[in-house]
């Protein structure tokens, strides 16, 4: 334990760990560096709280939000001044985008110093403004643990969000007064959870009275925690009505039940889009209709009563105008609506909605996802479907990805049937998202499968992270999807710009079962189809970090897909056909 004992006089770094053993933080991760030596000092003086020493600061944070997105708790990162900082700013907006809750301690140097262009000086709260929820500059030991618990609550409450605490390094050595975490709670943010009944009931007349509607849920469901998962599965079974799903909502609705409709959007099914196109009245929950969702605002959904429900005022109206705005923790709101709708003994229309479901099974048969088969090279789609047979049934599993084809083939291909084991960059986008965040995910759960699907681009991005999963014995999977282009960049220059493939092909690529061996891993490679399920069989059954090479089609493009600034039924189905103006009454048409 620290020799600082006295809880009334503890030196700045001592507050910092007293702090965060009272927010209940049981893991770091973090990279050291000058103006964070007095609180690395005070963290090897004790033995409650693990540090994760990573090889980057970004990947700090994206080990942080993988342990995080799949726990629930608050992800913590220590960092240390100039460069510590500005590395981890890709990371924080990464969180910023994608409402995901984290601490992060950033040292500064000495407060006399401040604004004098010091040795790794930047000015950390200016560069970290627009890529936080909030973030301080503390110059007063005496405001340290207040300011600790704050950034506790901001981080977790309301539309969660990264949070930076910029603590000079004479703060860190100086000794002030700690405050506990009932005496620092802020009076000035009070989030709304509870909703506007009146509000509510208004949209339950309209659900009940709907002909073709539609639930659309998002991340905010699986942010509000697993009761908000049950209680949206309640009511949607319930109701009887179709579900679909966002990019960072997967999981919050069961991907093995009937009434969902896969994911939604740009790479989403081709029944999910057409119905959002087709429905008379929309329930969006915790979504933020971004533009991968929406394709052209202006013919999104276009004849739809619209119903959004949101904890952050100022993502209703932001991107599409609703008609009834309904502000609120997810799982508040789906309380209030179960019991409201017992309550008044509202049913479906049974005809309008059998009607419904017959036009929605006519476009799931039209089978989008489907994909050749004949071809003796491994195509994509097919080894994730190899993937998700070796891993069914297992409750352990977490998958994350990096950014590009790989990662829209993963959410086609891998359903999940829970929240927090799908752990995405949806807002940023972020190439070297993956493996960090799978090495968060595994530090949250030793025993579980962790498996980060990857592109061999992306991976590069944050390959140097091999290194902290071997020191940790952490026994992450990486599962490269290896087409040797950035595949997303090369599918969208093949299609919009005339098979111009400027810079998207990877001339040098390492050898990536030498490379796994090079960190002390184990590297596997398919190259034949017939190669495929012992490769993944062999990666399971290892209890070390792996990397599999699996060697897929260059060529294979990812449908379906709405090019940029198109509406939901303006899809390209593949290289040979799109749908245009498909409509609930006369279905699609292919031209």
């Amino acid at each position: 334990m620290s020799a600082a004992t006295n809880e009334t006089s503890l030196t700045g770094a001592d507050i910092v760990l007293k702090a965060l053993r009272d927010q209940g933080v049981e893991v770091i991760f973090g990279y050291p560096g000058g103006a964070v030596l007095p609180i690395y000092d005070a963290l090897f003086q004790q033995n409650d709280i693990r540090h994760i020493l990573v090889r980057h600061e970004q990947a700090a944070l994206h080990a942080a939000e993988g342990y995080a997105r799949s726990t629930g708790k608050v992800g913590v990162v220590l960092v240390t001044s100039g460069p510590g900082a500005t590395n981890a700013v890709t990371g924080l907006t990464d969180a910023l985008m994608d409402s995901i809750p984290i601490v992060c301690l950033s040292g500064q140097v000495a407060t006399h110093l401040i604004g004098n262009d010091a040795f790794q000086e930047c000015d950390t709260t200016g560069i970290t403004r627009p890529c936080t929820k909030h973030n301080y500059l503390v110059k007063d030991v005496n405001n340290l643990a207040r300011t600790l618990h704050e950034a506790f609550y901001v981080a977790k409450n309301g539309r969660p969000g990264p949070v930076v605490i910029d603590i000079p390094k004479d703060v860190q050595f100086a000794e002030g007064t700690y405050r506990s975490p009932a005496d620092s709670m802020p009076k000035s943010y009070r989030p709304q959870v509870k909703p506007d009944l009146n509000r509510v009931e208004e949209a339950i007349d309209l659900l009940a009275k709907a002909k073709r509607p539609i639930f659309y849920v998002g991340g905010g469901v699986i942010n509000a925690g697993p009761v908000a998962s049950q209680l949206l599965t309640q009511f949607v079974r319930m109701t009887g009505y179709p579900c679909t799903t966002t990019l960072m909502g997967l999981g919050a609705y069961p991907a093995s039940d009937r009434q969902w409709l896969g994911m939604l959007g740009m790479h989403g099914t081709y029944e999910a889009n057409l119905a959002m196109h087709g429905c008379d009245v929309m329930v969006c929950i915790g979504a933020r209709f971004d533009d991968r969702v929406t394709g052209k605002v202006s013919e999104f959904s276009p004849n739809s009563v619209k119903i959004h429900v949101d904890i952050d005022p100022s993502s209703i109206n932001k991107n599409v105008r609703v008609d009834v705005p309904i502000i609120g923790d997810a799982a508040h709101v789906l309380e209030d609506m179960i019991r409201i709708w017992k309550a008044r003994g509202k049913q479906a229309d049974k005809a309008a909605l059998a009607e419904w479901w017959e036009q929605i099974e006519f476009w799931r048969a039209r089978d989008c996802l489907r994909y050749d088969k004949t071809p003796k090279i491994i195509k994509p789609q097919y080894a994730l479907e190899r993937l998700r047979a070796a891993i069914s049934g297992r409750d352990d599993v977490y998958i994350t990805t990096e950014v590009g084809q790989h990662q829209m083939w993963a959410a086609q291909f891998l359903p999940f049937d829970k929240p927090n084991h799908w752990m995405t960059s949806g807002g940023l986008g972020t190439m070297g998202y993956g493996l960090p965040a799978a090495i968060g995910a595994q530090v949250a759960h030793p025993d579980a499968l962790c498996i980060d699907v990857a592109g061999e681009a992306s991976i590069l991005m944050n390959i140097q992270e091999m290194a902290t999963a071997l020191q940790y014995r952490l026994p992450v999977k990486v599962f490269i999807l290896n087409n040797q282009y950035m595949g997303m960049v090369r599918q969208w220059q093949e299609l919009l710009h005339g098979g111009r493939y400027s810079e998207s092909y990877s001339e040098a690529l390492p050898d990536f079962v030498k490379l796994a061996d090079a960190f002390g891993g184990v590297g596997l490679r398919a190259t034949e189809v017939s190669q495929v399920d012992d490769v993944i069989a062999e990666m399971i059954k290892v209890k070390r970090p792996v990397i599999v090479d699996m060697c897929v089609d260059q060529k294979e493009n990812c449908f379906p897909m709405i090019p940029g600034g198109r509406a939901h039924n303006e899809m390209l189905l593949g290289p040979d056909e799109k749908v245009e103006n498909a409509t609930p009454e006369d279905g699609m048409v292919l031209v």
